[in-house]
């Protein structure tokens, strides 16, 4: 009997025990999830960009306005989920771990849309899109300027060493074939220097808007455009990023490889390094769209 007691007892105690824990494994198991599985921001099932990026607790997506060029970027179509970044050839681009998104722009197999001319293409298709043609317009990187009017009204450039004339050669053509033909002309003269040369500036990254671009101008150099943009209460702003690159290849979304807690958004500062996947901005600098 007394044997009989004592084994219930011990059966009672080893109840009490694995009741306390169970509790603790599973604080355990999810600290391990927080640390080792960090919160995915990427919605797979999204075929925009704003809705194939998720937003971290306690940001929310800075306002724009309806028609702008922030909204024209943020509602940009995106390829299904794993597409992956081809280049100009046809040929898939050696590094597919660097972007979680392909924006629904043709690779033009002459093999010149390449980073620069990639955002110069999204930016003058939207104004374009929007009815304001005139407007669609860029420097060579000789510093003359060459607009879709002049071209459309049949002007075309003599280019001798750094010297550009433009002269009345062709007849006037008004249509979206020949507009794809004049920036096949400004991806050949212009570039990341001129673009650094021409835009303005932005010195403050509070400043910062969708469209605007972290860029480094040189032959070569680099630039890649801020795709979407999160602020929290205490005002710190977050960033996601898009590029195109050389060779030219797919426009896609990048990840941030660095801080993959918080990939893909980015915390970009000014005059500091900026590690983008396959890239690094030593010294930060920001310019923006006239």
């Amino acid at each position: 009997m007394k044997k009989l007691l004592l084994f219930l007892l011990f059966l009672v105690a080893v109840y009490f025990v694995a009741i306390q824990i169970k509790p603790v494994k599973d604080v355990s198991q999810a600290i391990t999830n927080s640390v080792l599985k960090p919160k995915e921001y990427v919605n797979k099932e999204g075929l925009t960009v704003k809705s194939r990026i998720k937003i971290p607790d306690g940001f929310t997506r800075v306002d724009y306005e309806d028609g702008s060029f922030q909204e024209y970027i943020r509602n940009y179509k995106l390829k299904p989920y794993g597409a992956k970044v081809i280049n100009y050839d046809g040929s898939h681009y050696f590094n597919q771990i660097g972007h979680f998104g392909i924006l629904e722009i043709p690779v033009p197999k002459n093999g010149l849309q390449q980073c620069a001319d990639a955002l110069i293409r999204i930016r003058s298709e939207y104004l374009w899109d929007n009815n304001r043609k005139d407007e669609i317009g860029f420097n060579f990187t000789s510093g003359h300027y060459c607009s879709w009017k002049k071209y459309a009204e049949g002007y075309r450039p003599k280019v001798k060493g750094s010297k550009v004339t433009f002269h009345k050669t062709a007849r006037a053509n008004n249509s979206k074939e020949n507009f794809y033909k004049y920036l096949n002309l400004i991806y050949m003269y212009s570039g990341t220097i001129s673009l650094y040369s021409e835009l303005p500036k932005i010195n403050d990254t509070n400043k910062l808007d969708v469209g605007d671009m972290l860029i480094i101008g040189g032959s070569p150099g680099h630039v890649v455009m801020i795709a979407d943009v999160i602020k929290n209460e205490a005002g710190e702003k977050r960033f996601t990023l898009l590029q195109g690159n050389t060779p030219a290849q797919s426009v896609h979304l990048l990840k941030n490889l660095e801080d993959s807690s918080m990939s893909p958004w980015y915390d970009l500062g000014l005059n500091t390094r900026i590690d983008i996947p396959g890239y690094t901005f030593y010294k930060s600098k920001y310019v923006r769209f006239k």
